[in-house]
């Protein structure tokens, strides 16, 4: 509710008032309502939205705490999203993989490095990590997307009855007590994990108005089946995690587009997370809930999009 009245608002700053009443009077609420979903498209209303929001850790409406691991300084963050800010609640020491650089094989003693969920919590462990392990979900749609490969890749604790080394097989581990204070300053459900080799580099305000637009003008030339503007959106790298390339993808998205359908398509609960990476590129995952519905098909589900901002241009790397 907060938005759509900022979002009023803006449009009343747009047109002046007796203009605003004479399209709703003469026109109707359709018109007020594209005019609406045509700010949503710009940079100039987002913006004025976030002018007061740090988005340096990412844009988040339905997650509250952002995990950040360096594995190069051996540090883990935890910071809270508390009225437009991030409040930095803990900082912990923490070992990582053996090896450095970007995880991509079964076994090659590496932390990956990309931003990731926390899905669920195991207890009755081996004694060697600790009281517990919360559990990534290495390899995402991403990781996939580029045939990386290795699974079990934790949050734990150290060893409750012997020493161990300084490093770990890939996941990421903590001392007993501070993996114990991690979990009672979170919930793991509304958290997400950055892991990065070096400092996870801070989101501009400009960069975070970039991508909210481009969520909204992607989704409408999905809505409208406009075919040549909607690839237009995509890499010709562009990859799913079964592997299905750009081409493929293309031929498919014609062929669905052709009908012509009508198409409710609806986004919440919209996450914009930093995307640390191994390919020097500028990159963001979204995360959003996603309502889709024609008149012979029906999805409520999660969306999610993994996307480079090179500039002013966004392309879509791969989608799940």
């Amino acid at each position: 509710m907060k938005k759509i009245a900022f979002l009023l608002l803006v449009l009343f700053q747009t047109y002046v008032l007796a203009d605003f009443v004479t399209l709703y009077r003469t026109m109707g609420i359709e018109e007020v309502q594209k005019e609406l979903e045509k700010q949503l498209k710009t940079k100039e209303y987002w913006n004025k939205y976030l002018e007061n929001t740090d988005v340096s850790y990412g844009y988040y409406e339905s997650k509250k705490y952002v995990l950040v691991a360096h594995k190069l300084s051996k540090k883990l963050e935890l910071f809270k999203k508390e009225d437009k800010k991030f409040l930095k609640l803990l900082t912990q020491s923490m070992i990582s993989g053996e090896k450095e650089g970007d995880k991509f094989t079964e076994g090659d003693l590496k932390t990956p490095v990309g931003a990731y969920r926390l899905t669920r919590k195991l207890t009755k462990l081996d004694q060697f990590y600790g009281p517990f392990a919360l559990v990534t979900n290495y390899p995402n749609t991403f990781d996939k997307s580029l045939n990386k490969e290795g699974h079990g890749i934790w949050i734990h604790g150290m060893p409750l009855e012997e020493s161990r080394e300084d490093f770990t097989k890939g996941c990421i581990a903590l001392d007993n007590e501070n993996l114990v204070s991690l979990e009672k300053n979170m919930n793991f459900d509304e958290s997400v994990l950055l892991i990065s080799e070096k400092n996870v580099e801070p989101t501009t305000k400009d960069e975070m108005s970039e991508v909210l637009s481009f969520i909204f003008s992607w989704t409408d030339a999905w809505r409208t089946s406009d075919i040549n503007k909607y690839l237009q959106y995509y890499s010709k790298d562009f990859k799913r995690a079964n592997g299905q390339g750009f081409d493929a993808f293309k031929k498919h998205k014609e062929y669905i587009f052709s009908r012509k359908e009508e198409k409710t398509i609806k986004f919440s609960n919209i996450n914009v997370i930093p995307y640390p990476n191994s390919l020097n590129k500028k990159m963001f995952k979204i995360v959003m809930d996603q309502h889709y519905q024609t008149k012979s098909y029906k999805y409520d589900g999660i969306k999610e999009l993994y996307i480079q901002l090179d500039g002013d241009k966004i392309s879509i790397l791969s989608e799940g």
